[in-house]
């Protein structure tokens, strides 16, 4: 190898691993476990890291290369507030979660006080959504239900066997979910990477170049991760079907916690909503 060709080879290098390490910072790795808790399949998994590696990619490069170009400066408020994007985010992928959560102690507490009360598990035809379906569900003994006719569009809210829960803002769409959750995280890191990377490399084009190789390094390690990540899912899923009921559940809180703690850090430590705000990219 020629003295030459080392100094670029050895600067994709380090941009390819420093992308790949990059994945792991603790608010991705909580943000793609989410949306990927409740997927069944392996492939799948392993695109949400491709997609929101790609998503990532776009803002980085969009808002990285103004920087390193044409020498933007990001004020400090603005700054800020993309990182508090971030923390939105991962409210939002978690907030179901929480809510399943806080409704389960409720109906569990509820359910206690009516424990005591004789049930009667019985079938009859009914309409949900305008379709008539029959399903076995429970009823107090006192509930009167033959005064509800087969065709009535009447729902029953009484029902004491769930019918199934809706899906959460992380189960539909997770393809397109990872990538908007991937444009938001890049949006947040975009002006602490263009910095590091303009600070030790001051030619805006070799900066640039490198800035690529970073994202590439990016959307490989996320889609290593995430295909890590949804291996015990899986395996959980296939075989333990309350212990997966857990880790989707886990998953969902602790995404909204970190979204709740990392919004407070911002707004009110960091001085988002009042000055002047304290914000060093990193």
């Amino acid at each position: 190898m020629h003295p030459e060709n080392a100094a670029p080879l050895g600067l994709a290098l380090l941009g390819l691993l420093l992308g790949m390490r990059h994945a792991t910072d603790p608010d991705h790795v909580i943000a793609v476990t989410t949306i990927l808790s409740r997927e069944r399949r392996l492939s799948t998994a392993t695109r949400v890291g491709i997609i929101w590696g790609l998503g990532h990619t776009i803002t980085v490069l969009a808002v990285g290369a103004a920087i390193i170009l044409f020498k933007i400066a990001i004020p400090a408020r603005l700054g800020l507030a993309m990182e508090f994007a971030v923390a939105i985010v991962l409210i939002l992928l978690g907030f179901r979660a929480a809510a399943d959560f806080v409704g389960g102690i409720g109906s569990r507490v509820f359910s206690a006080t009516r424990a005591d009360q004789p049930m009667l598990v019985h079938s009859h035809p009914h309409r949900h959504g305008g379709s008539s379906h029959s399903h076995s569900h429970a009823h107090s003994m006192n509930h009167d239900h033959e005064d509800a006719a087969a065709d009535s569009d009447e729902v029953h809210r009484d029902h004491l066997l769930p019918e199934g829960t809706t899906l959460s803002f992380a189960a539909r769409q997770p393809l397109l979910r990872s990538f908007a959750v991937g444009l938001v995280h890049g949006l947040a890191g975009s002006a602490a990477i263009a910095l590091l990377v303009l600070s030790a490399i001051p030619e805006p084009l070799w900066a640039s170049l490198y800035l690529v190789i970073f994202c590439v390094g990016t959307i490989i390690g996320m889609a290593l991760i995430t295909t890590a990540i949804a291996a015990p899912f899986l395996l959980a899923a296939n075989r333990m079907f309350s212990l997966h009921r857990g880790l989707v559940t886990g998953s969902g809180l602790l995404s909204f916690g970190f979204g709740l703690i990392l919004a407070y850090q911002l707004g009110v430590v960091d001085h988002l909503f009042s000055g002047p705000p304290l914000w060093t990219p990193h």
